[in-house]
């Protein structure tokens, strides 16, 4: 009976991804700006979600018209599109932090990062 880890599963030529993924070097890069471009558009959206509901907010102080209630409500809008927007710019500087505490000091460039990482070809 085999040892069940000298058996080797892989094909004889390895494994193959599928489309821009499968091309070993060409995957790090095409998966890097990949996650670059959703980190770029996630903040962008929140941008627009606090420029929303900041305007929303002022128009809603505007119309109060001396509603306490409608007043309020207008406060608390404006105010969680700023914690909204401070907590996703923040989030950048902790994922640095986090990087800088594991030792790994450019968390956020992936290229370089899957290439630390990357297993060497036998």
């Amino acid at each position: 009976m085999k040892n069940l880890l000298a058996i080797d599963l892989a094909p004889a030529g390895g494994f193959k991804g599928i489309g821009p993924l499968g091309s070993g070097e060409n995957a790090i890069v095409t998966f890097s700006g990949f996650i670059s471009s959703a980190i770029g558009l996630m903040t962008i959206i929140a941008f627009i979600w606090f420029v929303f509901t900041f305007f929303i907010g002022a128009i809603g102080i505007i119309s109060a018209g001396g509603d306490k209630q409608a007043l309020e409500n207008s406060r608390k809008k404006i105010v969680n599109g700023i914690i909204g927007l401070v907590v996703t710019i923040s989030a950048i500087f902790v994922i640095r932090l986090a990087g800088a505490l594991l030792g790994i000091p450019d968390i956020l460039n992936l290229s370089g990062l899957f290439e630390l990482i990357q297993m060497p070809s036998p």
